[in-house]
């Protein structure tokens, strides 16, 4: 069982440093602004989990890497949801939680952040992710 646990873990750790190289890749940085790539993740992924209906969020974390689905629900206020946010709404929050200054912007580092997600979830639960959001938030989705 120990073993098992251990597995499940470092799978878990291996699968959520793929996700943040992915991001660092996208912008090219080094593997030492890894904070940056996980503010990224982690504000883009509290965003969307706060602007979708509950029983979607709960669906789209399942997919997610045990590590990452902690990252997501940390904070998460379910009797909240889902916030009504539009691009410009979504975009701003996202300069407030991402302390970094990042080529293209914060659209940019929406971007970045879902094309990455989207790399490690099924085609059918991203469809049903965009379909929760706002046209113009879709937009810049991937």
């Amino acid at each position: 069982m120990a073993e098992q646990f251990q597995s499940a873990i470092e799978s878990s750790v291996d699968k959520t440093n793929l996700i943040l190289k992915d991001i660092e890749q996208a912008y090219g940085w080094p593997k030492a602004q890894r904070n940056q790539s996980y503010a990224a993740l982690r504000t883009v992924l509290h965003l969307l989990r706060d602007r979708m209906p509950v029983q979607e969020s709960v669906e789209f974390s399942a997919q997610l890497p045990m590590l990452v689905r902690g990252i997501y629900f940390d904070g998460w206020q379910p009797e909240n949801v889902p916030i009504k946010l539009n691009r410009d709404d979504f975009l701003y929050e996202v300069r407030q939680g991402f302390p970094y200054d990042a080529e293209g912007g914060p659209q940019r580092v929406v971007q970045v952040v879902l094309e990455t997600l989207r790399r490690h979830i099924t085609q059918g639960e991203w469809d049903d992710v965009r379909a929760t959001m706002p046209d113009d938030l879709v937009q810049i989705m991937p």
